[in-house]
């Protein structure tokens, strides 16, 4: 892998894949590929193999993927499922049958256990039930899982696999019903900052334990791992460290500077108690995570600023 290699990102206007085509041109890498959903319908099999054939991309990471917080999992589990089955299958079928030298497909956390020993380590994959919110998604991240290792197992392709922990940074999803844990307080109690709202009502008992990765950290591990790393065996990729979603909603309320009151609406549901997940193997090899989360959050919240006009008057 050199900085004339073909590096195709999907999802590049995604949280993961914005964050890696700007760690790779940091790098020096300067033929990434990237096309947008208008360009290649990647649940459309003819459309990404016709791609596949006129790009010739050499490597691939597949960070393409309809993603969502409890509420929207909720909501639209045949969505959650079949369209990220349709995309990973196409995105990794058709990479074998380009010839793509390396390909690394994200998954996430939530593959494991409602219930997995903590820290979580890879090997508890499959090992106890799912948290039910979320498991057409995590079901699908683990039909990606298996079909990157039946290729390495079977054709000795170089599909590696990386499961992160929840994700956050700039370009993330701030959609007021459909984003994750992180951007959905930080908007909610922006909005209220600016407003001057007495209270803010969080989904809840600000119990769960929850860890968090900047979005460019995780890149940088992307780019290790395709340097570095070509097991099917798969690795973890986390911060190290959780905290309540109580502290993580008082560090962003005390970020923006909401003053008034946090309410927790207990009738909502939690989630998975806690999810940390074991990253030993992966610093092992000599990567760590570089940004702590109060700069993470700092630089989330400006970028989150600076696309935000002040909301209305309640």
């Amino acid at each position: 892998m050199n900085s004339d290699s073909r590096i195709f990102i999907a999802g590049h206007r995604g949280l993961v894949g914005s964050a890696c085509c700007r760690v790779f041109q940091n790098h020096g890498f300067r033929n990434l590929v990237t096309r947008t959903r208008q360009e290649v319908d990647l649940q459309d099999r003819q459309a990404v193999d016709r791609f596949y054939k006129e790009a010739r991309p050499e490597y691939v990471i597949v960070a393409a993927a309809k993603v969502g917080g409890i509420g929207a999992n909720s909501r639209y589990p045949v969505e959650f499922l079949v369209d990220n089955l349709e995309i990973e299958i196409n995105l990794i079928r058709g990479a074998y049958e380009a010839g793509v030298k390396k390909l690394l497909f994200l998954g996430s956390s939530c593959i494991y256990p409602k219930m997995a020993e903590q820290p979580i380590a890879e090997e508890s994959l499959l090992g106890g039930h799912l948290e039910p919110t979320n498991a057409p998604y995590a079901i699908a991240k683990i039909a990606g899982i298996s079909l990157c290792q039946a290729y390495a197992r079977q054709y000795g392709a170089k599909f590696i696999s990386a499961m992160p922990t929840n994700l956050y940074g700039i370009g993330d999803n701030f959609h007021p019903e459909n984003s994750h844990v992180l951007p959905a307080l930080l908007r909610r109690f922006d909005e209220a900052a600016r407003r001057g709202d007495a209270e803010v009502v969080v989904w809840g008992s600000g119990a769960p334990l929850r860890e968090f990765l900047f979005a460019d950290d995780l890149a940088e591990a992307c780019l290790f791992l395709l340097q570095n790393y070509e097991s099917p065996e798969i690795l973890n990729v986390g911060y190290g460290e959780d905290l309540p979603i109580k502290e993580l909603a008082e560090k962003i309320a005390a970020l923006v500077g909401f003053k008034g009151k946090i309410v927790w609406d207990r009738s909502r549901p939690d989630g998975t108690p806690r999810k940390l997940i074991d990253s030993a193997k992966i610093r092992g090899l000599g990567w760590k995570p570089r940004t702590s989360l109060d700069e993470g959050l700092a630089q989330t919240y400006a970028w989150w600023r600076s696309q935000e006009p002040a909301p209305a008057s309640a």
